[in-house]
């Protein structure tokens, strides 16, 4: 395959800072919202701010590719003298959480770093200089891309099966 040069985008995180405001949330959900900025629904945003408040943990976490299966393992880290679940680090989209899947239909969300901003809203609105992104350009192999509507019933196909949800398909599209 051939090398192409790719804008990769970053955020970087930096949890001693956060304080659990979770207003990268409410501006994330906002955003995705259709009609755009027409309500708030943080279940609907691509990060969250993992809490434990009773231990004062607070760590944002964007949400990253679908997994079909979940993790085996359930280990637990501590970092600055704060103890963190595996989970808490996990970017997926899985079977075994509701973390990072849309509400209604169980379709899993990825950050798409508000494609069409100049930078993503969660970074610009951010309080206090925990999110922070940076943009590089890097060599890599091209390689197909999944569409939107491909990582969309993919889901469904594991879940429905690849029958029920074309007899679906074919249903829906008969009707006038």
């Amino acid at each position: 395959m051939a090398k192409i040069t790719r804008k990769i985008k970053t955020i970087t995180v930096n949890a001693d800072k956060c304080n659990g405001c979770r207003t990268c949330e409410v501006m994330c959900s906002a955003y995705h919202s259709t009609p755009r900025y027409s309500t708030v629904n943080t279940a609907r945003a691509r990060i969250h701010v993992t809490t434990h408040r009773l231990k004062n943990i607070w760590l944002p976490v964007f949400a990253g590719d679908y997994t079909r299966s979940e993790c085996g393992c359930r280990d637990q880290y501590v970092l600055g003298g704060k103890e963190y679940s595996e989970c808490s680090f996990c970017r997926a989209a899985c079977p075994s959480r509701d973390l990072f899947k849309e509400p209604d239909s169980g379709l899993p969300l990825k950050c798409d770093m508000c494609e069409g901003e100049e930078t993503p809203l969660c970074v610009q609105w951010c309080l206090n200089d925990v999110l922070t992104y940076q943009e590089r350009e890097e060599e890599v192999e091209e390689s197909p891309v999944m569409g939107d509507l491909e990582m969309g019933l993919e889901p469904l196909v594991d879940r429905y099966g690849l029958e029920k949800l074309t007899s679906s398909l074919i249903r829906l599209s008969q009707k006038d």
